[in-house]
């Protein structure tokens, strides 16, 4: 591809990135101790639950689908009834990415708009503020959409359940995939600068020690990956692994590809969504010089962790399933893999919530979730229950194709966050037709 076309587009996303960039952060105090026989939020005939979300900000490209696949699923749920008669009454309030906004809007959904809980709260830093308050509130604080360790700490936070396979995890999966595949192979890291960044590297580092050239990691609100790029050039890091959310994703790629810089990319499932990628780069491309250069040349043999369906693979029954319900009710936009994030996360909440009974309170809801092994459609076992709110266990490694094809270079595998081994999974996800939303 023509080196100037490629610098354009780092330009062009460089700018747009800069133009939603925000800063920001902030502690929430404690409260009283919960009582959770309480039904708050819950009515005859509805259950209100909330969550916070990158509507707006640098975050927004990549992850604003999240709530709109969950919308359509609690459509499609409420249109069929409902859980035990009720309406799922789901409020999204945007936070921007910014901690300081979602201690703000965390609170109106707790005091002003009672939800009965917070579903799916978005982000690293963003959730990390909040995670506290949720539960001095008796809040139950259920899958939020992030792979930090913290969401596993049932003593600190026993009404936060996690639902993404942890960042050690999956980074262990990734590490082992590495040392496997790219013996002798120079390696660098390029990751955000919170959790995701610690919580990778601290899996990384079981598999990979001396192959490790560079360590780069990036600010949310500072849209610039120059001085990061050129130093995993420099370094020679022939594999780079990217921690990193889709923003951030595709302007590493277009500013390495301006350089003449063309490591094997491996990315991790928070910024692995292809379909959101190309949009991505479509859009930060528009009007400039290489806007007639197809988005996904810069994706070939993009390297990608994951454990949820696929969009790019239809034939399969939940892709399909998701597929219809989000032509019937979603918004119009072109399905991508990060709407069936929150469609998958919706499907199950809404079995939790069925599960719970129709005496809904905060205590059956937890209860819920801890007396069952949970399926859903991801590709790896769920845990929910007594000391372990790990949510999702492994995941699998496929290999993206420019034109759309996606190669599966190894099944579905899981491991613990410690030093435990890797081991592959005889796993059948729950089906679309064993679905019950409603008596």
């Amino acid at each position: 591809m023509n080196t100037a076309r490629r610098g354009a587009l780092a330009a062009s996303l460089a700018l747009a990135l800069a133009a939603t960039a925000c800063t920001g952060a902030g502690e929430v105090t404690d409260s009283e101790g919960p009582d959770l026989s309480v039904s708050t939020g819950v009515t005859d005939d509805a259950i209100v639950i909330g969550t916070h979300q990158p509507l707006t900000g640098p975050a927004a490209a990549g992850y604003m689908s999240i709530s709109r696949g969950a919308a359509a699923v609690f459509e499609h749920v409420n249109e069929q009834g409902g859980i035990h008669g009720r309406q799922i009454d789901y409020r999204v309030e945007d936070d921007g990415y910014d901690p300081a906004r979602t201690i703000d809007v965390t609170r109106q959904l707790v005091i002003e708009d009672e939800i009965f809980a917070m579903f799916g709260g978005l982000g690293t830093p963003t959730h990390g503020g909040v995670v506290d308050y949720l539960n001095d509130e008796g809040v139950p604080d259920v899958f939020p959409a992030s792979g930090a360790l913290s969401w596993n700490n049932a003593e600190e936070h026993p009404l936060t359940y996690g639902w993404q396979v942890d960042y050690t995890k999956e980074a262990k999966i990734q590490g082992e995939y590495i040392v496997e595949n790219f013996p002798g192979q120079n390696v660098g890291y390029l990751f955000q600068n919170d959790d995701v960044g610690e919580d990778s590297q601290e899996g990384l580092d079981q598999y990979l020690t001396d192959e490790v050239v560079t360590r780069q990691h990036y600010e949310s609100e500072v849209p610039d990956l120059s001085a990061q790029v050129a130093e995993l050039k420099r370094s020679d890091a022939e594999v780079v692994v990217c921690s990193c959310i889709p923003a951030f994703v595709a302007l590493a790629m277009l500013e390495a590809a301006s350089s003449g810089y063309e490591p094997q990319w491996v990315v991790s499932s928070i910024g692995g969504d292809t379909a959101t990628l190309q949009g991505l780069l479509a859009t930060f491309t528009e009007g400039t010089d290489a806007e007639e250069v197809p988005a996904d040349a810069f994706l070939d043999e993009l390297i990608i962790t994951s454990y949820m369906p696929r969009v790019e693979d239809p034939d399969d029954e939940w892709a399909a399933y998701f597929i219809d319900i989000y032509e019937e009710y979603g918004e119009g936009d072109p399905i991508t893999n990060t709407h069936i994030y929150g469609m998958t996360q919706a499907v199950m909440f809404a079995q939790v919530l069925m599960s719970a009974g129709p005496d809904l309170t905060r205590q059956a809801l937890i209860d819920a979730l801890e007396e069952q092994e949970w399926q859903g459609p991801g590709a790896v076992p769920f845990s929910s229950s007594g000391g372990d709110h790990g949510g999702h266990q492994g995941a699998y490694i496929v290999q993206y194709q420019e034109g759309g094809n996606m190669e599966v270079l190894q099944e579905a595998r899981v491991t613990d966050r410690d030093g435990g081994p890797i081991e592959e999974v005889d796993f059948t996800p729950l089906s679309p037709e064993e679905l019950v939303f409603h008596d």
